[in-house]
């Protein structure tokens, strides 16, 4: 009788989550892809026109200059952050002093948002007042990094300010990973003749899968919706150089009263967002049931 009560009990405490999130979540994707099939413009419209809003996005020069900006910011800022996330555990893994003082450090950019991150990054990279400004008073008047101004590269400096955020939550995931080690794995390895660059390369890496998993993923869904980033340090320029889909899809939901293709590009980010997640996903659960076997 008791655990009967008791699993009623869990799912009456599940049942409202659930709930809020096929609603909040899944409700509002469908009604997203509803409105995708129609010519909606201020408001909602049902006058379906069939995939004419995606060949419309496809179709706009703009759309296709904020993919190709997505893609350098995603690999850069997943890739850099899990490179520089790693190297800080590693560090930190080594026992060092006063760890807990450096791991605030690593871990306080996460306490900020990213307006404040993207206001203060503006300021830091603005060839008039920032670090380009501070270098030629010092007096190396030849130096010059006016990366946020140059359309070619303003992009890198959104990777340049995301990574400084969000190195340190790849790092505290790595830690934790590294801590969960098996100390009789490594002392092994250590015995066989292996330097510490060969046990963590080919003995703790490959134990750390499900950390890549983790950081992979949060990264990823990260890099997609990054919009008040953007905002704050760039608007989108110079030019369209920073837009992104999130930036596309806001403008022209709200600002050009164009809902239906709004909501189509916002489909195709979930679709992206879905076609680098699943393999991964599925890679890894594939692998857990072989394993398990």
């Amino acid at each position: 009788m008791r655990r009967w009560v008791s699993r009623r009990a869990n799912v009456l405490v599940v049942i409202p989550t659930v709930v809020i999130v096929f609603v909040f979540v899944y409700g509002f994707v469908s009604w997203s892809a509803v409105l995708s099939f129609t010519d909606s413009r201020s408001f909602p419209s049902f006058n379906f026109v069939g995939f004419q809003q995606y060949v419309s996005l496809w179709s706009n020069s703009r759309w296709h200059a904020s993919v190709t900006n997505l893609s350098i910011f995603t690999v850069g800022f997943v890739g850099l952050s899990t490179l520089v996330g790693l190297l800080l555990a590693i560090l930190l893994d080594q026992k060092v002093k006063a760890e807990g003082f450096f791991r605030t450090i690593y871990l306080y950019p996460l306490a900020i948002s990213f307006i404040v991150t993207g206001t203060a990054w503006k300021w830091v990279l603005n060839p008039g007042l920032g670090l380009e400004k501070l270098m030629q008073d010092w007096g190396f008047e030849s130096f010059q990094f006016d990366w946020i101004a140059d359309p070619d590269r303003a992009i890198y400096t959104l990777i340049i300010a995301a990574v400084w955020q969000g190195s340190g939550f790849a790092m505290a995931v790595f830690l934790a990973a590294l801590r969960g080690v098996d100390a009789e794995i490594v002392k092994a390895a250590k015995i066989d003749g292996a330097g510490p660059i060969r046990t963590y390369w080919s003995v703790v890496m490959p134990l750390l899968r499900p950390a890549f998993l983790t950081v992979f993923i949060i990264m990823v869904a990260l890099a997609v919706r990054t919009f008040d980033l953007m905002v704050a340090m760039t608007g989108g320029g110079p030019g369209f150089a920073t837009d992104l889909p999130t930036n596309f899809m806001y403008q022209f939901a709200f600002g050009r009263q164009r809902l239906g293709l709004a909501a189509a590009s916002s489909i195709m980010i979930f679709v992206a967002v879905l076609a680098l997640m699943i393999p991964f996903i599925t890679s890894e659960l594939r692998r857990e049931s072989r394993n398990q076997r």
